[in-house]
């Protein structure tokens, strides 16, 4: 039903000449709201996925490059990257490897720097790292944005939690991109953890076995 709801706005906008001014608007509230409520389900879905697949146990684990992951999340963050000006840097040397559900992965550290990249300032930077130490494989995405305060610390990690709702609202924010990045971490027997103070910024890690 989502789909056919967009597609029948998204016609009736491809024909805004034909509208008033105060119709075009009404078309405009109902497609973000539909586009919003869309990106929500498909969070969702792919929470659901992530549960169902890790209480079976069929998520499949392989030896694989971090590296690769890393460079993949920041390509798919590169166009909102650039429209905020704000330049992505990589450190992870080619020697470190885990067990990993690749796409997976990716797909946590793709929320990750989503989140880096919308609360941060224009302009500002975004690192993101991985290293292997004794005791884990950890990435870390570290930005320059304005922080939480520690009351909210705890909570980040709950479904549709928000800190700033009003931002969240407003740039799409479906309150489900750190629960998936949580339960994607304990997919792979990991964690993932946050260290924030506000006005200085975040730094997310996931903390992954050693292989």
């Amino acid at each position: 039903p989502i789909t056919s709801i967009k597609g029948y706005v998204e016609t009736l906008l491809d024909e805004a000449g034909e509208h008033s001014q105060h119709v075009q608007d009404f078309l405009e509230i109902i497609s973000k709201q539909t586009n919003r409520l869309y990106a929500i389900v498909e969070d969702l879905l792919a929470l659901a996925k992530i549960e169902q697949e890790s209480d079976r146990e069929e998520i499949v684990l392989e030896k694989g490059p971090i590296k690769k992951v890393l460079q993949g999340a920041i390509e798919a963050c590169s166009v909102k990257a650039a429209d905020k000006g704000i330049p992505i840097s990589l450190n992870c040397p080619e020697g470190v490897n885990a067990r990993i559900n690749g796409p997976m992965l990716e797909q946590a550290v793709i929320n990750l720097l989503d989140n880096a990249l919308q609360y941060s300032r224009p302009e500002s930077a975004v690192q993101i790292s991985a290293e292997t130490t004794a005791e884990n494989v950890i990435i870390t995405v570290k930005d320059r944005g304005i922080g939480v305060a520690p009351e909210h610390l705890d909570r980040l990690f709950e479904r549709f939690y928000v800190v700033d709702k009003g931002r969240s609202r407003a740039s799409g924010g479906t309150g489900l991109g750190l629960a998936i990045v949580k339960h994607i971490a304990q997919a792979h027997g990991g964690k993932v953890v946050v260290q924030s103070e506000p006005g200085k910024g975040s730094t997310f890690s996931i903390f992954l076995p050693p292989i």
